[in-house]
């Protein structure tokens, strides 16, 4: 099989297939396209995802953390606990743990969130240090459960902007590289895309609202995303594709790669569906968050949209990133 993620109908035959849900207290169930699962304990809920870094070694302590917090957040839900499980080869450092754990300290205090636990290991089962994290949650069970399903005629709003994360892994991880065709003033723009990786500022703002959906773009891509929410509602989507923001420096490095930006991990980028987008746009420029609508739920069918032309929206395959570190 390919590097990344497993394809949805892999998922589906494979792993899906082998869970069976034997508690009534399990409210939310692995599906395609849904990031938590939630647990009931009476009028509160446990909301929790999990997460591993797998496509760099830069800044991962960093990136785990915000990257499964984004989850729990996307449900609504302020994180309160990680768990962190390091798995690092023979040779790795202590200052290489300790920088692993300064990040991912640095990341869960501006985020207000305890690490509770984990575990971390040397071992030859791995060649490259992985980060895998779980964040938990606690929240109202209404307020969850209000949140899970986008509805027909939503409007999908967009923050910031697409291939956020794999443009800052580029960045860091490819630097000299492009350095040699592409403006280092660019470069150190697109190095900087790391720290605009958290969604909490959006996510609370368009939950305070009231919304139908939220998703984290994460493997896949905005578009890969976008399928994801019409997958797990049951409708269709129509998405603009001609008015995806895309910045400079991810455009310039893309182009370069020869990658495509759409399908480009993109965690930071906040996929909202709301049925009132005059209200929740109006609150994130307040906020000084940058936020498009980039698409409608529809009945039926999926598809984008460039002008007049339309074309199928494809189900997520293996990320754009894995083009670049697996070569």
């Amino acid at each position: 099989m390919q590097p990344g993620k497993l394809p949805n109908e892999l998922l589906a035959d494979i792993i899906f297939s082998n869970i069976r849900i034997k508690r009534d207290e399990v409210l939310v169930f692995p599906k395609v396209g849904v990031d938590c699962g939630v647990i009931d304990f009476g009028e509160n809920v446990c909301v929790i995802s999990t997460d591993p870094i797998t496509g760099t070694t830069s800044d991962i302590g960093w990136l785990g953390v915000h990257v499964a917090c984004n989850d729990v957040i996307a449900a609504g839900v302020e994180p309160l606990g990680l768990m962190l499980t390091i798995m690092a080869p023979p040779g790795t450092t202590e200052t290489d743990l300790y920088d692993i754990m300064s990040q991912a300290d640095k990341a869960s205090t501006e985020l207000n969130v305890d690490i509770v636990g984990g575990h971390t290991e040397i071992t030859n089962a791995v060649t490259r240090t992985v980060l895998s994290t779980t964040a938990i949650g606690k929240a109202q069970k209404s307020k969850v459960m209000s949140m899970l399903t986008a509805q027909n005629g939503d409007y999908v709003i967009m923050t910031k902007t697409a291939g956020l994360e794999g443009t800052a892994i580029i960045a860091r991880d490819k630097e000299t590289e492009l350095k040699e065709v592409i403006d280092p003033e660019i470069i150190k723009r697109a190095k900087n895309m790391i720290n605009d990786i958290s969604v909490l500022k959006e996510g609370e703002i368009a939950a305070n609202i009231g919304v139908h959906r939220m998703h984290d773009a994460t493997e896949g891509g905005v578009l890969g995303a976008l399928w994801e929410i019409a997958e797990s509602s049951g409708l269709g989507i129509e998405v603009y594709g001609d008015r995806m923001p895309v910045t400079e420096e991810t455009k310039a490095i893309c182009d370069h790669l020869n990658i495509n930006p759409l399908r480009l991990i993109s965690s930071g980028c906040l996929l909202i569906a709301t049925p009132d987008k005059k209200e929740l746009l109006s609150e994130l420029k307040k906020a000084g968050i940058k936020a498009t609508v980039v698409g409608r739920m529809i009945k039926k069918g999926r598809y984008i949209k460039n002008g007049t032309v339309r074309f199928p929206l494809e189900p997520p395959k293996a990320d754009e990133l894995y083009k670049i570190i697996s070569t």
